[in-house]
């Protein structure tokens, strides 16, 4: 493929086109552990029925590709109220996999394609953060995520993204997570190389989610 395009996000990175004039955005992450914790999140969120852009396999193990799309929004802070409602309907994703870069550092992760608000890049979610720092201990068994995507100061777009949902609201979203069986997130874990150990974590977190609803 030709790069005809440059780095967008915190990791080196460019946009690529292929003969049939289609492109992808690839990006070199540290190393295949964190491309392969992206890859899982995608899964995981597709799972979940959680829309993401579409991953596609990269030859280098340590990168992650997407198909580019026409965005026609591209900031939280460009949402309508109809686009914020659905994109709060998949707080529960974010925060079941610890996607503490739900709504981006700057605004700029989630966006329209053709009236469906999608999330651009689930790099920060589940055992690294963004810029690909282990989370270590702070990914645990406790979604703590339900409450700080919602009120972390330090996290502003999430909170302008997330911060007016009511308990009625809320447990829709939890109830998206825990509607989805133990054994289909076993099955997803496995086929994309991770650990029985990370399919129990988020069976884990899953349960524990579930305590929250009213």
């Amino acid at each position: 493929m030709e790069k005809v395009g440059r780095r967008m996000g915190s990791n080196p990175g460019g946009v690529y086109q292929d003969n049939s004039g289609r492109r992808f955005y690839v990006k070199s992450l540290e190393s295949p552990a964190h491309a392969r914790n992206e890859i899982l999140a995608a899964r995981l969120y597709q799972l979940a029925g959680a829309p993401t852009l579409t991953y596609v396999r990269a030859t280098d193990p340590n990168e992650v590709a997407t198909e580019l799309a026409a965005l026609d929004k591209k900031h939280v802070s460009q949402l309508d109220d109809s686009e914020r409602r659905q994109a709060q309907r998949w707080l529960g994703v974010h925060a079941w996999t610890a996607n503490w870069d739900a709504a981006g550092f700057d605004g700029d992760n989630q966006g329209v394609v053709g009236g469906v608000v999608l999330t651009l890049d689930v790099g920060g979610a589940l055992e690294f953060r963004a810029q690909g720092d282990p989370k270590g201990r702070a990914f645990g068994t406790c979604v703590r995520e339900l409450d700080t995507l919602r009120t972390d100061e330090d996290n502003p777009h999430a909170v302008r993204l997330f911060g007016d949902m009511g308990p009625a609201e809320i447990d829709e979203a939890i109830a998206v997570v825990t509607r989805i069986p133990d054994d289909a997130i076993r099955q997803v874990v496995a086929e994309t190389g991770g650990s029985s150990a990370l399919a129990d974590k988020m069976i884990a977190r899953k349960a524990d989610m579930a305590k929250r609803m009213i």
